[in-house]
């Protein structure tokens, strides 16, 4: 007869990736006449169920070098930049996003700036992301468990009588 048995484990119930493009206007401490470079670091970020919806809130630190006063100087301007991004991901069987459930949210692209220009006097960047979330929570896995004698041989050590020493082994 086969028994069955319950296991409850932690799986992968939604996973989704969504690639946005942001647009931010930057003043700076002077006009500025071109840019020279902008970087982004210090990308931050979590979710959280918010009614369903995954929501995420995160933060980078945007650099821009600009040159001013007709190309004779140079600076660099850092701004924080504050973010926030809402998912709605498809559950796999009849799960629901509810508070129980893990949220992973990954980086498959950190930000990027993609297109840079000056508009009356701001620096007006577009900013490219991808982020990638998995949604973790309880599933139930029923396996058959067969009941059968334990299928291992039994070794022993075999005995050696240290009295009987080969003497011709010790000359050769």
């Amino acid at each position: 007869m086969t028994n069955y048995k319950e296991i409850v484990t932690k799986t992968v119930i939604g996973k989704a990736k969504k690639i946005s493009h942001d647009e931010y206007k930057i003043s700076t401490e002077q006009i500025p006449n071109t840019v020279l470079g902008c970087w982004i670091i210090n990308h931050s970020f979590n979710g959280t169920n918010n009614n369903g919806k995954v929501l995420i809130k995160g933060s980078f630190d945007l650099n821009i070098w600009y040159s001013y006063d007709n190309d004779t100087k140079t600076m660099v301007s850092n701004q924080r930049v504050n973010y926030t991004d809402e998912m709605q991901i498809s559950l796999k069987s009849d799960n629901n996003l509810n508070d129980n459930s893990e949220i992973i949210v990954r980086s498959l692209k950190q930000p990027t700036v993609t297109d840079v220009s000056i508009i009356n006097n701001e620096i007006d960047l577009k900013v490219e992301k991808e982020l990638g979330v998995e949604v973790v929570g309880d599933a139930k896995l029923r396996i058959s468990v067969e009941d059968e004698d334990d299928d291992y041989e039994i070794i022993t050590d075999d005995e050696q009588n240290i009295d009987e020493v080969n003497d011709e082994y010790i000359d050769s």
